[in-house]
């Protein structure tokens, strides 16, 4: 069934809370969150509007809600998909989406980026902060090197810790990642992959055909890079 057709309808009303997004995606098992290219295949397009990020409300929806997710420790959430925008996986297909990328030459680590993951090999998880200390780099080239990582499925979030400002701790959406490898966020639930990086690109594109059945060849290359 084709989650195209049924957008909005992961559930009664679709994505309206936490637990319904997180059922989303368990069910869908690899998604972008925001709209794009391949119509109905987001998380955004399975949001009821007046879910989605509502200004007059302060209304935050899934940008919220996806901390739930990220916290049950068997969902992946980094800039892996769209050549690097924010997408969700469970462990099966995000250990496909590991095989096919990390032999790929373009997804290789620099010396740079293995400083990074030298670091959370001995200390577990790395934040922004502690990229930008370890490097002597301010935040922007910081977050790209990040967001490299992520879609070298070397890195995913680990954590995301909400962050309260002012007078009165007030919570407006700003919220700080926690970094760490795959390997760390799904021990002990990360399948073994035994085909070749070619046959798990082609399992992630039949899978995407199937939830999308518009998607053509391109728009999936340009999704999983």
């Amino acid at each position: 069934m084709s989650i195209v057709k049924h957008a909005g309808n992961p559930g009664p009303a679709g994505i309206t809370s936490p637990e319904s997004m997180y059922a989303a995606i368990k069910r869908v098992g690899i998604i972008p969150f925001f709209e794009n290219a391949v119509r109905g295949y987001s998380i955004e397009e399975m949001t009821p509007k007046e879910f989605w990020f509502d200004d007059d409300t302060d209304e935050l929806g899934p940008w919220d809600w996806k901390i739930y997710s990220v916290q049950s420790g068997d969902i992946a959430y980094g800039k892996f998909l769209l050549g690097g925008k924010a997408s969700f996986a469970t462990p099966k297909w995000y250990a496909h989406l590991m095989n096919w990328r990390r032999v790929q030459p373009k997804y290789q680590p620099d010396a740079v980026q293995q400083q990074i993951l030298n670091y959370i090999k001995e200390n577990g998880s790395i934040g922004i902060r502690e990229t930008r200390q370890l490097l002597g780099i301010k935040k922007g080239p910081a977050d790209a090197l990040m967001a490299r990582l992520q879609m070298q499925c070397r890195v995913v979030t680990g954590d995301i810790i909400r962050v309260y400002r002012g007078e009165d701790l007030h919570y407006n959406g700003w919220q700080r990642s926690v970094f760490c490898a795959p390997e760390d966020l799904f021990e002990g639930i990360i399948p073994a992959v035994t085909c070749s990086p070619e046959e798990s690109y082609d399992i992630l594109a039949a899978h995407i055909k199937e939830i999308a059945p518009a998607a053509t060849d391109l728009q999936i290359r340009k999704l999983l890079g």
